[in-house]
């Protein structure tokens, strides 16, 4: 019942998710924070199983920390996918598979453009331009297949 989702557009990148923690028919928690800030340009959505999504979120937030403290700059939203993309691939060939499914979305200063990937916990990447996750995305992926247009903002979008 959970249900991520993310909109490319040319400057941004529009992420949803609910609050719901639930497994099967029974709801645990309404008010789970699914987003988890990586960098100032750069942020992670993700859905799963609680324990999981939370210690692989935050083990991902502190290595691209620890990366910009080593290195005095922040990796690019495509450098922080491809390494959060090699994290689950290495923790699925393991014990300890971590079952995240996950959105990154970021802004790269160098190339000047919004970037928006998809990760599911079997570790495929693909840089989209909307995506989603959940119960919700049979519905959502309908919407936006008829009616997502490139570049173009939805009316009320400043």
């Amino acid at each position: 019942m959970e249900c991520i989702l993310g909109i490319r557009f040319n400057d941004f990148i529009l992420l949803a998710a609910d609050t719901i923690d639930s497994r099967s028919i029974v709801v645990m928690k309404h008010d789970v924070d699914k987003f988890f800030p990586l960098s100032k340009n750069l942020l992670m959505a993700v859905c799963g199983e609680s324990g999981d999504t939370t210690q692989f979120s935050e083990y991902i937030a502190k290595n691209v920390h620890l990366y910009k403290m080593k290195n005095d700059y922040e990796l690019s939203p495509r450098a922080s996918a491809n390494f959060t993309r090699r994290m689950l691939a290495d923790s699925l060939r393991s014990r300890e598979r971590y079952n995240v499914n996950l959105l990154m979305a970021g802004y790269d200063e160098v190339e000047k453009k919004a970037e928006l990937y998809y990760m599911d916990y079997l570790a495929s990447m693909m840089e989209l331009p909307y995506c989603a996750h959940g119960y919700g995305s049979y519905f959502v992926l309908g919407c936006l297949d008829a009616y997502y247009k490139p570049g173009k903002l939805p009316s009320g979008v400043v």
